[in-house]
Formats: C-alpha cells, structure tokens, sequence
C-alpha cells in the first residue's frame, strides 16, 4: 500500500485496484497444495473509498449492505467498535471477474484499522473476513500490485503464499470486455462448481505450471508480449474447458466469446476470460494496438470495453493518522 499526503486526520481515503485472474496452476492437488493462481493488478477499474470517524456506524454510496458486513467483521477482527462513516464512493463491478468483494473488504478493514491507530495486513484479515480462499493474488494486488503468482492453498487455514512478484510492462494494455448483461458464477453456485467439479488431469496441471515458468514469467521480464499471451492463452483454454460444466462453455458469456474469436483471428497476443467471468481480456502491444482493437471489435450492445494499463503499486491510502 502507499501513504498520500493528506492533512485530514479524521477521515480516510482509499483508492484500490481490480484485479484479473488468469486461471489457476494446480487443480490436481496431488502435491499437497492445491489452486495456485496467476494474476494481475489493474488500474481501471478501481474503488474509491473513506471513511470518518462518527457516533454510530453509519454506511452510504454503493455496495452499502456489502460494507457494512465488511466494516462489522473487521471491528471485531481488530477488537474495536463501530464508530465510523463510510462511503463507497466508486465501485469495482461485482460479481465480473475483478475481485471486487477482495478489494471491497480490503479497503474496508484498511480504513479501520488506520482510522484505530492499528497495524493492518491482508493476510491477518484473510479468514475474518472470508477472503484469500482460493486465491492469495487479491491480497498482495491490494498491497502491491504487478503481476503476481501464488502458490495455493496447503492443509491449514492459512492464505496462500506468494511466490513471485513482478513489474508488469508499462507498455502493455488489457481490453477489456464486460458484459453488462449479466454476472459470473460467485456464491453458492460457485462453491458447488468446485465441489462437483471432477479432478483435474495431473498432466494437464504440470503443463499449465511448465507454462507459467518457464514462459510467462520470463516473458513479463523480457518483454515478450507474443510469449506472454500465447502462454496466458494455453493456460486459460485448458482452465476454462475443465470449468465449461458451470459455466456454459469456455467462457461464461456467448458475447464475450464472440469478440475473443473475432481478435484471435486477428492475430491478438493473448485473450481469455478473468475468474468466472463474464468479463474478457485481450492483450495489446500498446496504448495503440488497445485502442485499434477497441474500435474494430466494439459493436454496441450489452458489451462494454475498457482499455487498462497493469498497476505495479497497491492500494493508496491517506488520512487518518494523528500527528
């Protein structure tokens, strides 16, 4: 996270990223670790949020039953009381494929415990706040953005681990393809498509973590946009066909699918859908080649296309601390 000058001491302001989600390593679990995830901390969309201490806890904007869940939670976690105004004055998409319930109750419980003078670590909020299940790549995006690798979930309770962090290229660029239309699979159904889902092929998560190894994390280094995308692209065809059953397909919207054929016919970089979706990505050489791919592909209807750069820093958090 980065400190902002701010000289308001008695609110806070926090600004967090949306992240995407390239699919999952390790299915399998035959090592005793299961998940894993690659992803990527992005700038747009992003939330805004403050918060202000007050008599009683007192909740506006977006999201506010969400927030106040989140602001309930973490009180408890961090043993203080309720006493605070927030405000979600801008929202990450639910439910898209953005990590916003991550992001949400990061910056919730972050408010808090700067507002109480208290120190504040994702991980240490991880089960209160039933966040980092599956996936440690929303909690270090909210801490320190770039592309991240984690390394799945072991037999305790704990986050799991990071295990590489890095710059992505600045010239890179992520369309973006939400369809407004509808939303991924999240709650229940998501938790019953990973309890009936069938076991994933030992062979298929080995290629899958030769992939991230030895050619995506290479790629991000040398700036090998084509390696970078084909490596994503493979990745997400063999994740997304393991989870078609509960998603319709490949990916979850037929809309999206539409325009990730269109570009891979056209020679994109690499594309796939973040998370359960509905939301695709595309990846663009350049501020460029996003913003050609935009006007080429873009047809109306309910899908909505935004153009993202990857952001190598976390959460911006100001205010709140006494002098």
């Amino acid at each position: 996270m980065t400190d902002a000058p701010d000289s308001d001491t008695g609110t806070v302001r926090i600004e967090a990223p949306a992240r995407l989600h390239f699919g999952f390593l390790d299915l399998h679990g035959g090592l005793g670790r299961r998940f894993g995830s690659v992803g990527l901390a992005i700038d747009s969309p992003s939330l805004s949020l403050t918060a202000r201490r007050a008599a009683s806890l007192h909740v506006e904007g977006e999201e506010a039953e969400r927030v106040r869940r989140y602001a309930i939670a973490a009180a408890d976690h961090l043993g203080i009381g309720t006493e605070v105004s927030l405000r979600l004055e801008r929202a990450i998409p639910a439910h898209a494929g953005f990590g916003s319930g991550t992001q949400l109750a990061l910056a919730v419980a972050a408010a808090l415990a700067r507002l109480a003078g208290k120190p504040f670590s994702p991980e240490d909020f991880s089960n209160a706040l039933d966040r980092g299940n599956r996936s440690g790549v929303g909690l270090r995006a909210f801490t320190e953005g770039g592309l991240i690798v984690d390394g799945g979930r072991g037999a305790d309770s704990a986050p799991p681990p990071v295990i590489a962090r890095l710059a992505f290229p600045e010239a890179w660029r992520l369309v973006l393809i939400l369809d407004t239309s509808m939303a991924g699979v999240h709650g229940t159904r998501e938790v019953e498509a990973f309890r009936d889902l069938p076991r994933f092929p030992e062979a298929q998560a080995a290629e899958i973590c030769r992939i991230v190894l030895m050619q995506v994390l290479p790629a991000c280094v040398t700036g090998d946009a084509d390696a970078f995308g084909a490596g994503i692209t493979r990745m997400q065809d063999l994740v997304g066909d393991h989870f078609a059953p509960h998603q319709g397909g490949r990916y979850a919207s037929a809309a999206v699918a539409g325009v990730l054929e269109e570009a891979a016919r056209r020679g994109v970089a690499g594309y796939g859908q973040s998370s359960w979706g509905p939301t695709g990505f595309l990846l663009a050489r350049s501020e460029e080649e996003a913003h050609h791919l935009v006007t080429s592909l873009d047809r109306g209807g309910p899908l909505r296309f935004l153009i993202a750069r990857g952001r190598n820093t976390g959460a911006t958090v100001a205010g709140g601390i006494r002098a």
